[in-house]
């Protein structure tokens, strides 16, 4: 992996550095914390591995700007700061991880490696397809072949279950657990009398339907 290590003692830098490359990673050491904002803010890193306190600029800052960027980099904190608030101020701040000094240099390894097979975080999703069906779930709008349909918030949340889950079956259960956040009577048709008005809406005037019924089981959502 090619990591980042932004420590500015240079004893634990150099030995932490040693270490990382003999397990066989790219590593770049600054000491300084103005050199370090400046590497993530043009270099692409796998990990970036963060003393609390640096000079010129913290630790803290580099990550939240990090983050206000919309870098997803994975960040491991060093600090000699160990106490709980200090930990749970990095984890809110965007780090990944929090290791207090002094540390095992087996654990700094674990961690990093770990973090490494997580990758930068995805982005949230917000936007939905299926065939010639568009769902903007930040919008909260359906549009399909072009033609806005208007749904209400339930209608919304069954389609938005069904696509998201797009080829595979969904049971009534499910339906009833994700879209009602509760149980309901197995027997009750609830689901049904939904499902139903919400086909009128999305297939009625097109071509190819895209709900289609699981005789007994639930319903499949497929644009073919």
């Amino acid at each position: 992996m090619r990591l980042l290590l932004v420590e500015d003692d240079a004893r634990v830098g150099g030995h932490v550095a040693k270490g990382l490359r003999e397990a066989g990673h790219l590593v770049e050491h600054v000491d300084d914390g103005r050199e370090g904002l400046y590497r993530v803010a043009g270099e692409r890193y796998d990990v970036v591995i963060l003393d609390r306190m640096l000079p010129n600029v913290d630790g803290l800052k580099i990550l939240q700007t990090m983050r206000a960027a919309g870098d997803t980099t994975p960040v491991l904190i060093l600090s000699a700061l160990g106490e709980v608030d200090e930990r749970v101020k990095g984890l809110t701040s965007g780090a990944d991880d929090y290791l207090a000094k002094p540390f095992a240099a087996s654990e700094l390894l674990a961690r990093i490696e770990a973090l490494g097979r997580r990758g930068p975080l995805q982005a949230e999703q917000t936007r939905l397809t299926l065939g010639d069906l568009e769902i903007d779930l930040l919008g909260r709008e359906i549009r399909r072949g072009g033609r806005r349909i208007d749904l209400t918030d339930r209608e919304f949340r069954i389609l938005e279950h069904l696509v998201r889950n797009a080829g595979r079956v969904v049971t009534r259960s499910m339906l009833l657990e994700s879209v009602w956040d509760y149980q309901f009577d197995p027997q009750t048709n609830i689901v049904d009398q939904h499902v139903s008005r919400l086909r009128q809406k999305i297939d009625r005037d097109f071509d190819v339907p895209l709900i289609h019924t699981v005789r007994g089981v639930g319903y499949v959502a497929r644009a073919a």
